[in-house]
């Protein structure tokens, strides 16, 4: 009998939540395309020929990671986030998931990818060969950490905010990756599709930033309601010469 108690007890205040007046469950979304302007540039492929080991990896030249476009010049490896905006006093507790940070191919894989502060950042090394992960933020603690071929794993974490600082390998200059560092889980990485969402939002007015590690970044202003769904695109293009 408690039992049915306790659920109907459950039922009632679910109900209450989502029908009380002022009351909203955070359940808004922001979502959007981002595209290149005008005739882009043609990037140079990764020259991997420094190191044979990583060469034979690729039977064909692999084309640069600092601007993939897509059908329609939509963007990928464009980094998007809520920068201001957030319920004050809300806090956000990070994932005991990993996210995963893979030496593959002499290529960091992902090239843009974020993580939450004290979210664990796992590092591995699938090539089986030498490299290692410098890591330049300005904020948190950088760090140089070697990873031989018989290292195939490390994790570490952030401890601040950070947007967007570069990683790099000492030992193969063509690789390099960044990273976004959050109190929040409101950011998204794009696909060469173009297209990001940023969901479990409250209601309310958010300045949205879009970020390419080349083209500089872009802000918005979105206003979102109860249970809404807003688009927000960004057009970046190559500055004035």
């Amino acid at each position: 009998m408690r039992r049915a108690g306790n659920r109907l007890c459950l039922a009632v205040g679910l109900v209450a939540v989502s029908c009380w007046p002022g009351v909203a469950i955070a359940a808004s979304t922001i979502t959007g395309t981002v595209t290149f302007e005008g005739k882009a540039p043609t990037l140079n492929p990764l020259a991997m020929n420094a190191d044979p080991a990583c060469a034979k990896k690729h039977p064909a030249p692999v084309p640069s990671e600092a601007l993939v476009l897509g059908t329609g010049n939509t963007m990928g490896n464009i980094m998007v986030y809520v920068t201001k905006g957030l319920p004050t006093g809300k806090t956000f507790p990070a994932p005991k998931t990993p996210v995963v940070f893979d030496q593959n191919g002499c290529q960091y894989k992902p090239h843009v990818v974020g993580v939450m502060v004290g979210q664990p950042y796992k590092i591995l090394n699938s090539d089986g060969i030498v490299h290692n992960v410098h890591a330049l933020p300005k904020i948190n603690t950088p760090f140089n950490r070697p990873m031989p071929a018989t290292v195939k794993e490390a994790t570490v974490t952030f401890d601040k905010p950070e947007a967007n600082f570069q990683i790099k390998c000492d030992v193969h200059p063509w690789m390099n990756a960044y990273v976004g560092v959050f109190t929040h889980p409101f950011f998204s990485v794009t696909s060469a599709d173009g297209k990001f969402t940023i969901s479990g939002l409250d209601p309310g007015t958010y300045e949205i930033t879009a970020w390419h590690e080349r083209l500089g970044t872009q802000t918005a202003s979105v206003t979102v309601g109860a249970s809404d769904t807003k688009t927000q695109n960004f057009t970046f293009k190559m500055p004035a010469k």
